[in-house]
């Protein structure tokens, strides 16, 4: 049952000290005094203490009073109290929780005298989590009846304090991808604290370098404090190429690179997004009018939904978003698109967005488990049948994903309306998903979002918690930015997913042969010579021509391209026969499909022979918790994956070839002759779904950033063929574009 709403005003009062703004990650001591109301607590009666369930900072605990997230617990009339520090027991999004019982009654003004973070007794206090917060509460709930029927303080009554960001030290230089010669653009800088967060707290004189063909963009630019970020509009280049800027500081020091645009003569530019995120509404972080805000202002993204769980967006709320989304959006320069998550369990279809292209539609539940009183229960959808039944008339479009609730695409399933599903996300990576889309023989894109719970879509760090992976970005292609194109090109699948890095990717294919296009929706055939990305065909031809174009944002360890489930062929972009001192250990996979899935790694490597000259991590997202330096031969690290991987270049001696690589882990002991490693991947496998460790040898320096590569492919008779590409970079970070569809058949009746 619902928490009771009984006299809430006499249910007593709290207050924090200190009270005002705190820094992310900073180790901090409160105390928070509550003053019971009219009716007292009575005899085993007490309190609860909500927290939100993506509070990464320290673990609170009971038990070392000299270890961080020290809590502890009395009353001004020093009854017994005893307390709880617990998980998962409260209702959502109250799901850290310290329950308080009171061993005797406390009259009214009677306090309890709540520490977290205890320094009295040797503890360093509580580190506050990762992510800024402008309203971060705790929450107080009182059963002063001893009923175990938790009633809230007043809405406004709750103790809160702030949380910002720290200093910043990563610098990033966003431009768009693709954009046609004179076609004006803007050029965005932030600087990130090391959690992820656009500081405020940085005064620096910036230098912009680039090719004198960027016609607008200033050589100086002033970050003051209090700046999150700088934009620089109506910037436009003429002549066809691909550029770069490069942000420096008055020392000639690079701070960073910006990701390349291409400029060229195309019907298509691109557009990046983060259409899936949710905030304090639900479970999240923060305002939905500040989520989108971060957005557009602060992660410099085209285009940004909101996707709140359908069982705790009120009629209220949903109106409230719709009103948002429309004062946002902006076309030709920011597209904020209207919609929900369809929350279901997995058991009756799993977690599916929902976009519609318009405001004022209905939201179709797939319950009310965290609503009450709420009108137009006839319009749920209790399975994702029931959800494709109701969108049949709308302007809407559905994609399926993996969160807490995975999606069971095999449930039911709509080309109308799903024309894509998500691989990628801060939960993690699911290349599961389009297997069980190809097994089953559906046309889908791929798609990859944050599913951000933090307040920073499109720049997603996971944290310290829950998430295990950067959140993910789409890049749509259009020919103009407004909604209209974009929902007829996302039914045609012309677009392609990242791990979040704005990689630069063209896929194309072209037939001498009789051709035909299969538009979606009308399924009309229109005789074609070439295609993009998505688009699904018919051919009579026996091959044709497939184009790949890659322009990384690091330079690339490999490109796969796969015919559905087969890799067809893998481009290698170094020589593999020369011998290498360098060495790349691999973690990844995940425990199963659902919530359980984070993988834990406790490792460490041993080279017997030789020094490691140097080491670099990628993917090790959290700052506190980087691989430690034993000794010239040792490293040791945890890390966590939840379906991507997590890993480790060493560049060790030339005599450390003639040893033995030693791997200790929490899974099982590997020994090799690092004479036997090479650029081919040895994969070890420990269970779970596919938890796994991979070790190769790679060059000392990867060179290539840009690859572009025409395949010549043989077609077989009456085969569905689907083909796309994956790429893989030094730093961790992947590309997939959606498949094109081509079926090779006799079609000259057809035409």
């Amino acid at each position: 049952m619902p928490y009771h709403d009984y006299e809430r005003h006499l249910m007593g009062s709290a207050k924090i000290t200190p009270k005002g703004s705190f820094e992310v990650g900073s180790m901090q001591s409160f105390q928070l005094i509550y003053t019971s109301g009219k009716f007292g607590i009575d005899d085993q009666g007490g309190l609860m203490i909500g927290l939100r369930p993506h509070f990464d900072g320290s673990k609170l605990q009971q038990d070392n009073p000299k270890a961080e997230g020290y809590i502890t617990v009395e009353s001004s009339k020093k009854i017994p109290i005893e307390f709880k520090i617990e998980t998962r027991r409260s209702i959502r999004p109250l799901q850290k929780n310290i329950y308080i019982i009171c061993k005797k009654f406390l009259q009214e003004n009677d306090k309890i005298i709540i520490r977290i973070g205890d320094k009295r007794f040797g503890s360093s206090g509580v580190r506050l989590q990762t992510f800024c917060e402008k309203k971060f509460d705790f929450k107080i709930l009182v059963d002063p009846f001893a009923t175990q029927d938790f009633i809230p303080l007043p809405d406004l009554e709750h103790p809160e304090i702030s949380i910002i960001p720290t200093l910043g030290k990563i610098w990033k230089l966003v431009v768009p991808s693709l954009r046609r010669p004179n076609e004006k653009f803007k050029l965005s800088i932030k600087c990130e604290d090391k959690w992820g967060n656009p500081s405020n707290k940085v005064k620096m004189d910036l230098f912009l370098e680039a090719d004198n063909k960027v016609i607008g963009l200033p050589k100086k630019l002033a970050f003051k404090k209090g700046d999150f970020a700088k934009t620089i509009k109506d910037i436009y280049i003429s002549q066809e190429g691909i550029y770069n800027v490069i942000l420096k500081d008055k020392n000639n020091k690079v701070l960073t690179k910006g990701n390349p645009i291409v400029i060229k003569k195309t019907e298509y530019a691109h557009f990046w997004s983060d259409m899936h995120g949710q905030s304090r509404e639900t479970i999240g972080t923060n305002t939905a009018e500040e989520y989108f805000d971060f957005g557009k202002n602060r992660s410099f993204l085209d285009i940004c939904g909101h996707q709140g769980n359908d069982f705790q967006i009120t009629d209220h709320f949903w109106k409230e978003l719709n009103l948002i989304t429309k004062n946002y959006n902006k076309d030709g320069e920011f597209l904020a698109v209207p919609g929900y998550e369809w929350s279901g369990n997995t058991s009756v279809g799993g977690d599916h967005n929902v976009w519609y292209k318009k405001e004022g539609r209905p939201i179709f539940r797939s319950s009310r488990a965290l609503l009450y009183n709420e009108s137009k229960k006839g319009n749920d959808a209790h399975t994702s049948q029931d959800l494709i039944n109701k969108l049949k008339d709308e302007d809407a479009i559905v994609v399926a994903h993996v969160g807490g609730r995975y999606a069971d695409i095999s449930y039911a399933h709509d080309s109308n309306l799903e024309p894509s599903v998500e691989i990628h996300s801060a939960w993690g990576t699911f290349d599961w998903i389009l297997k069980d889309a190809f097994k089953l023989n559906y046309k889908v894109g791929i798609v990859a979002a944050s599913d951000g719970h933090k307040g920073r879509p499109g720049a997603s760090f996971p944290g310290d918690s829950l998430f295990g992976s950067y959140g993910g970005l789409t890049c749509h292609l259009l020919k103009k930015l407004d909604r209209n194109n974009l929902f007829n090109e996302f039914r045609a699948r012309h677009h392609y997913a990242t791990t979040g890095a704005r990689i630069f990717m063209d896929v194309k294919a072209t037939f001498l042969d009789k051709t035909f296009l299969i538009k979606p929706l009308t399924k009309e055939k229109i005789s074609i010579k070439s295609c993009l990305m998505g688009d699904d065909l018919l051919t009579v031809a026996d091959e044709f021509n497939l184009y790949v174009d890659v322009k990384g944002t690091s330079p690339i360890e490999k490109i796969e391209l796969y015919d559905g489930l087969k890799l067809y062929e893998t481009i290698i972009p170094y020589n593999v026969n020369s011998i290498t001192n360098r060495i790349r250990i691999t973690c990844a996979g995940q425990n199963y499909r659902g919530r359980g899935r984070l993988v834990n790694w406790d490792c460490k490597a041993v080279f017997t022979k030789g020094k490691i000259k140097k080491f670099k991590c990628f993917n090790f997202w959290n700052p506190n918790r980087q691989p430690n330096n034993v000794n010239n031969n040792t490293l040791e690290w945890k890390t966590v994956t939840t379906g991507g991987s997590s890993g480790i270049d060493f560049w060790i001696t030339e005599d450390s070839l003639e040893g033995e690589l030693i791997i200790k882990s929490n899974f099982e002991d590997i020994k090799m002759n690092l004479s036997e490693i090479n650029h081919k991947p040895k994969n070890y496998k420990f269970g779970g779904m596919d938890i796994r460790m991979s070790i190769q040898s790679l060059p000392e320096k990867l060179e290539k950033t840009y690859i572009s590569k025409k395949f010549h492919i043989k077609l077989k008779n009456f085969k569905d063929h689907r083909f796309y590409i994956k790429v893989l970079q030094e730093d961790g970070h992947q590309a997939w574009s959606s498949p094109i569809y081509i079926k090779k058949q006799n079609i000259s009746t057809q035409a």
